[in-house]
C-alpha cells in the first residue's frame, strides 16, 4: 500500500460521546419518576409488600404481644438483638416496611393520573376513521340490499347508526351526503374505567389503612366474671396508640362480664374435651347516662361501640384467694388470673402479697380444673371442666421487689432473693387447696384460703377509623376488576355504496382492542340486527347477503 489510513478509533469515541450525553440532575429525576410510576414497578412493589409482611407472622410483634417478644429476647440472646435491630418485632411500623408502603402509594398515583387523563381524552375524542380496506379486519361481512327495498346508502348508514347506538356504541357518521357514506362506532370504555377504579381503590385502601394506623388504637384487657371495664387508658393491661392518637377520642363505653360459659365436646371420641363454643354474657353501656344493654360476645363475633370493636381472644380460670399475714390482717383478697398451658386448662398461678407483714409473701404453682393423681402421686388434670378444682402452690417470703419502681410481670415471681416456706422437698410439704379450704403457713407467716372459682376472658379492643373505608374501597376494587375483565373494547365500521343497478352494497368490519374471544359472536349479533332492520320484509330469494370473515391483521388503520 502506498499510504496508511487514519486511525478510526478517535472518531468512534467521539461519535459514542455524541450519541450518549451525560444525564443531568433533572433528567435523572425524570428517569427515576418514569421508572417509579410504571405499572411494572407498581406490581413489583405490591409483591414486595406481601413478602415484607411475612416476618410479621414468623416473629412475635411488640404491639400485639410484648411479653412474647421479651421471652424471645431472653431465650435467644445471640439472635434476638439482631432481629430487634432489623425491626422484625415491629414489622408493620418499621422503616423499611413504611418505605415500601409509601413507594407503592406514590407509584399507584403516578400510574393512575396519566391513565385517567388519557381515558378522559379518549371519551371526548371521535371514533377512529373508517379503514380503507374493511376486509382486512378480523371480523368482516357484506350485505346487499335489493334496489326495490328503497334503502339508499345514506339511509343504510343512518339505520346502522341507530342500531349501534341502541346497542351501546358511540357512533359518528361520516360523509353522509357523499357517494361512500360510512360510520365509526366504539364501545367498551367501561373496561378502562373499571381498571382505573381498581387502581384508585387500591390507593383508597392504602389511605384508609394509614388513617387507621395514625388515629386508631389497640388495647388488651382481662375481665373476670363480675368485674367491669371502663374504656379509659388506665383500665387497659396493654395499650398501643396510633402515631397521632388523642386520648379524648376514646369511646366512653363500659362493659361488665356477667357470665362466661365454655362448651366442650362430650360426644366425639377423637375430639373429646375440645372446646366447641365460647359465650360471654355482657352488660354494656355506651356512656355514663346511657341505658344498659345485654349483649353476647363470641369468637369472631365482636361487640361494637361506634367504630371501636371488642374481640374475644382468650379465657381461663381465676381462683378466688385470700392471703392473711402473720398479724392476721388480710394482705390480698380476690380472683387470681391463671395462664393455661394445655388443652385441659392446666394453668400456672402466681400470687403476690406485698402488703403482708412482717414479711411480704409470694406463691407460685399451678391450678388443676379436674385434679387426679397418677401412680407416682403426681396430680394432673384430666378434663377442662372444673369437676375437681385444686390449687397446688409453693410459698415464699421476703422482699418481692415491688417497691423499687421497676415494672414486673404479674405472671412471674422471681424467687432468687426469697426464702421458701413450702415445697415438695421441704418438711412442710407443698400447699394443696380445694375450694373452701385454708392452709396455715409455717413459722407463723400467715395463711392462704381457696374461696371460690371464677372464669375470665381476654379481650382485644380495637379502633380503626378507616375500617369502613377499607371495606368500601375493597368492594369497589373487586367491582372494577370484574368490569375490566368482562367488558371488551370494540370498534365497528360500516360503509355503504350504491351499485349501478340500484342495489345498495353494505360492508362492515369489527376490531377489538386486545384479545376478545367473543368478537365473532358480536359480529353475528350486529349482522342479525342489521338484517332484521333492512331485510325483514323480503324473502331470501329477493335479497342476498354474504359474510366473508378474515383473519388478517387487527391493526387499526
Amino acid at each position: 500500500m502506498s499510504g496508511s489510513s487514519p486511525n478510526p478509533e478517535p472518531c468512534l469515541q467521539e461519535a459514542t460521546r455524541a450519541a450518549a450525553p451525560a444525564l443531568g440532575f433533572k433528567e435523572m429525576l425524570r428517569w427515576a419518576w418514569t421508572q417509579l410510576t410504571s405499572m411494572r414497578t407498581a406490581l413489583l412493589l405490591l409483591l414486595l409488600l406481601a413478602v415484607a409482611a411475612v416476618p410479621g407472622s414468623l416473629f412475635p410483634q411488640r404491639p400485639v404481644n410484648a411479653p412474647a417478644v421479651a421471652r424471645y429476647l431472653k431465650d435467644n440472646p445471640a439472635v434476638g438483638p439482631v432481629v430487634d435491630t432489623l425491626q422484625l418485632f415491629d414489622v408493620y411500623t418499621s422503616v423499611w416496611f413504611s418505605a415500601i408502603y409509601l413507594l407503592l402509594f406514590i407509584s399507584l398515583i403516578g400510574c393512575v393520573l396519566p391513565r385517567a387523563r388519557a381515558h378522559y381524552k379518549a371519551l371526548r375524542s371521535s371514533p377512529p376513521r373508517t379503514p380503507r380496506r374493511l376486509s382486512r379486519l378480523p371480523e368482516y361481512g357484506t350485505m346487499v340490499l335489493p334496489a326495490d327495498a328503497g334503502t339508499s346508502a345514506a339511509a343504510a348508514i343512518s339505520d346502522a347508526a341507530a342500531v349501534l347506538k341502541k346497542r351501546g356504541y358511540r357512533v359518528e357518521v361520516r360523509d353522509l351526503d357523499g357517494n361512500r357514506p360510512s360510520l365509526g362506532a366504539e364501545r367498551g370504555f367501561l373496561k378502562e374505567a373499571g381498571n382505573l377504579v381498581f387502581h384508585t381503590s387500591l390507593i383508597g385502601v392504602l389511605v384508609c389503612v394509614a388513617v387507621g394506623g395514625m388515629f386508631g388504637y389497640r388495647g388488651q384487657k382481662i375481665i373476670v366474671e363480675g368485674d367491669s371495664f371502663i374504656n379509659t387508658l388506665v383500665s387497659y393491661d396493654a395499650f398501643t396508640p396510633g402515631t397521632n392518637f388523642n386520648p379524648a377520642w376514646l369511646e366512653p363505653f363500659g362493659v361488665t362480664l356477667d357470665k362466661f360459659e365454655v362448651r366442650f365436646d362430650r360426644e366425639s371420641k377423637k375430639q373429646f374435651g375440645q372446646p366447641i363454643d365460647f359465650t360471654a354474657a355482657l352488660t354494656t353501656k355506651d356512656g355514663a347516662g346511657a341505658p344498659p344493654r345485654q349483649q353476647i360476645l363470641k369468637v369472631n363475633d365482636p361487640v361494637y361501640f361506634g367504630e371501636t370493636g371488642m374481640f374475644l381472644v382468650g379465657n381461663g380460670y381465676a381462683p378466688v384467694v385470700t392471703v392473711k399475714d402473720g398479724t392476721g390482717k388480710t394482705a390480698f383478697s380476690g380472683p387470681v388470673v391463671t395462664v393455661p398451658s394445655d388443652g385441659v386448662y392446666t394453668s400456672s398461678v402466681v400470687i403476690k402479697a406485698p402488703d403482708a407483714a412482717p414479711s411480704q409473701l409470694g406463691f407460685v404453682g399451678f391450678f388443676l380444673p379436674s385434679a387426679v393423681k397418677n401412680d407416682q402421686g403426681i396430680s394432673y388434670s384430666f378434663d377442662p371442666d372444673p369437676l375437681n378444682p385444686q390449687l397446688n402452690l409453693n410459698s415464699y417470703y421476703g422482699n418481692l421487689g415491688l417497691d423499687t419502681g421497676v415494672p414486673q410481670n404479674v405472671y412471674v415471681l422471681d424467687v432468687k432473693k426469697l426464702t421458701q416456706l413450702n415445697g415438695r422437698d421441704l418438711p412442710a410439704g407443698g400447699i394443696t387447696l380445694a375450694p373452701g379450704a385454708t392452709y396455715t403457713l409455717p413459722d407463723g407467716k400467715g395463711s392462704i384460703s381457696f374461696d371460690g372459682l371464677k372464669r375470665y376472658i381476654g379481650v382485644d379492643v380495637r379502633s380503626t377509623p378507616g375500617q369502613s373505608g377499607v371495606l368500601v374501597f375493597s368492594l369497589l376494587a373487586v367491582a372494577g376488576l370484574i368490569t375490566s375483565l368482562y367488558v371488551n373494547r370494540r370498534r365497528v365500521w360500516v360503509r355503504a355504496g350504491t351499485h349501478e343497478d340500484g342495489r345498495t352494497m353494505v360492508e362492515y368490519g369489527l376490531l377489538a382492542r386486545g384479545e376478545d374471544h367473543r368478537l365473532a359472536a358480536e359480529a353475528a349479533a350486529v349482522r342479525g340486527l342489521l338484517s332484521h332492520r333492512w331485510l325483514s320484509n323480503y324473502s331470501p330469494a329477493n335479497c342476498a347477503a354474504t359474510a366473508n370473515p378474515s383473519s388478517s391483521s387487527t391493526t387499526d388503520r
